[in-house]
Order: structure tokens, then sequence, then C-alpha cells
């Protein structure tokens, strides 16, 4: 199996589109033309990760954070990220990150989180923008299903817990081709009347290319009509954050109890308790903060994330309980997602888990 199949199979799910714009997501160092030995699933890709890699056999990292996230101007092994880089080279280690793509998914590192609190009625915090698009096309009656056929196979009609969604619509279709022509249907140099539907389908913006693509692929036309507009419509499983409810309203401190119960931790940072009892939870793995005003827009009775800055606690306004809970605790489960998808993809192959702690980040008490 060669390491593109691997990187296929990933941007099926978290495609690189998804990713924010300042994101270095994708393969960073090796090549997707080499045989896939061994994947190696970690949150980082340090150089001790990348050793792991090499003891484990394997020659393809799959991590969460890139290793490289701004432009390198010198490769000198003077800090960890050059280390990790000459290492991965040296020793033919390919490196991909799948990172705010990972993020952006409904079932992606925030899908995890709200599994560790059983958090119900999931739904994105901050969806993200023109993500949508609707296709528009024209058929002869007796070749719509094909083409619906071949247009759902390649990923259009998903609204959100369904698949297949389109609309129909009937009508009369003409056209007259010149003499270079070979029509389908009709005479060359006369107007043809054909009886077609109008076929209404909506697709995620990266797969445009794709579904028009399996559309002109199964269209009996030389010609294909179509139209593909933009939507203002919010895709529901793609953005920042995350928002669900407890399945039971708890006391503040019974559900932080959970939370250091459920992630393990030390300790977690927070604003004043709001004095009431708290059910709807707001998420995001990683750096958060900039998901504060969100969280609030939506009436959060909590908001859980990492990385807050000290002024960054004001925000919260008595209005709700905001808490840091640091950003390996937050992201912690993502190592195990990614095994679990490449596992399922591969379940004969090597996918395996990296045992280093790469936490940055020690508490002493």
């Amino acid at each position: 199996m060669k390491i593109a199949a691997v990187i296929e199979y990933l941007e099926s799910i978290a495609p690189s589109s998804y990713q924010e714009l300042y994101d270095n997501a994708g393969l960073l160092t090796g090549s997707a033309d080499w045989d896939c030995k061994g994947i190696l699933c970690s949150l980082d890709a340090t150089d001790e990760v990348i050793q792991d890699a090499m003891t484990k056999q394997c020659n393809l990292i799959v991590a969460h954070h890139p290793i490289i996230f701004n432009g390198l101007k010198k490769i000198n092994g003077k800090n960890y990220v050059e280390r990790a880089v000459i290492t991965a080279i040296k020793n033919d280690i390919a490196v991909y990150a799948i990172h705010t793509n990972l993020d952006n998914i409904i079932e992606g590192v925030n899908g995890r989180i709200a599994d560790q609190l059983g958090l119900l009625n999931r739904r994105i915090l901050c969806p993200k923008p023109a993500s949508l698009k609707k296709l528009f096309t024209f058929v002869p009656v007796d070749h719509v299903e094909a083409v619906r056929r071949a247009i759902f196979d390649a990923g259009a009609g998903n609204i959100g817990n369904y698949s297949e969604c389109s609309f129909d619509a009937e009508g009369t279709g003409t056209f007259k081709g010149n003499e270079k022509t070979d029509p389908f249907v009709g005479e060359k140099g006369k107007r043809h009347y054909e009886k077609e539907l109008k076929l209404e389908v909506v697709i995620p913006a990266h797969l445009q290319q794709p579904v028009v693509n399996a559309l002109k692929d199964a269209h009996p036309y030389e010609e294909v009509a179509y139209d593909v507009v933009d939507l203002s419509n919010q895709h529901p499983g793609l953005g920042g954050g995350m928002m669900g409810d407890l399945q039971e309203e708890m006391a503040e401190t019974t559900f932080l109890q959970l939370v250091k119960q459920q992630f393990k931790l030390p300790l977690i940072r927070h604003t004043p308790f709001i004095n009431r009892p708290v059910k709807k939870i707001a998420i995001c793995g990683g750096a958060g903060s900039f998901l504060v005003s969100k969280a609030l827009a939506h009436h959060a009775d909590v908001y859980i994330t990492a990385d807050i800055k000290y002024h960054e606690f004001f925000d919260a306004d008595g209005k709700m309980l905001l808490c840091d809970i640091g950003h390996y605790e937050s992201e912690q489960f993502t190592t195990d997602l990614l095994a679990e998808i490449l596992h399922k993809k591969f379940p004969t192959f090597a996918v395996l888990k990296s045992d280093i702690q790469t936490n940055p980040v020690h508490y002493y008490f």
C-alpha cells in the first residue's frame, strides 16, 4: 500500500480544504509515492515520536499538530522543530498532519471530547461559511436515475444525517446542434424538444469538481447543461467548536468533578461560579478563546477549552462558567481517534499508537 492511499482516505473524512487559513496540515515530510510499512498515530510529531516510529518500524506518522507550522529558513537542529525534520528526512519517515481540518468536522476532535462528557444533541458552535453549493442539471427522463446515482456516489445529496437528498421538477428542454454535433436525441440543424427533469442536489464545496465530473460521465448528452451556485446555508457538520447537552442538569461542582475524572486533570482553571445548575455545554479542543463570544451567544452554561489568557477570562462576564483544562489534556484522545479511523479502513495493516508523552506542560503540587 502506498502512503497516498492513507492520505486519500484521511482526506475523504477531513479534507485539507477544511483547515483554517493559518494552518499547515498535510504531508510535511516524505513522499506519498512511498510504500507504507506501518502507521504511527500521535498528537505531536516531535523528535522522540519519530524515534518511536523507527523503533516500531513505521514509516508514516499521522499526527494532529503540524511539526512545521511556520516557514523554516534554516534547518540546523537548533530547536525541536528542526531536529524532528532532520530525523524524519534522514530516516525516510513521512509525517502527515491532520489538524484544524480534523477539528472542524463534527466527528473529529470535539466529537471525542463530547463523548467523554456524554453530550447529547450535538451541533457545531461556529459553522464554517461558504461550505455548501447547489448543483442544478437537466436530464432526459429515462436517464435521471443513472445520473442521480453517479452524483450521489461522488458525494452529492447529503444533508445532516440524511443522504441521497435531491429534488426533481419536470419540464421541456430545447436545443439545436450545428453541423459539428452528433446529438444523442434529435437531428442536428433542427430544434429539438425533449422531456427532461431538472435535478437539484446540495454538494460540499470541496466536492464540486468530482461531482461535476461524475455528472458529465453519466449524462448522455454531448454538452451537459448544469449550474453550480453558492449557498448561504450552513453545513451542519462543519465548523469550529461544538455545543451539546448533558443528559441531566448538574451542579457546577459536580460537573467539574466529572470533567476532572474524564480528562484525568490535576486542576481546572475557571471563572467564578455562576450559581446555577448547568446543562448546555460548549467545547473546543485546543486554543479556543476565539469562540467565547459564540458560546455566550448560544447561551452555554459552560465553555470548556484551553489556552485562555488572563484578560480573556473576563469575557465570560458572569454569564457562563469558562474552563481551561489544558491544550494537551483537551486533545489527549485524538491519538485514539486517529488510530480508530485508520484501523476501520485498514483492519489488517499495522496501525499503532505512540507511547511518547508529548505534553510540555507539567504541574508541581
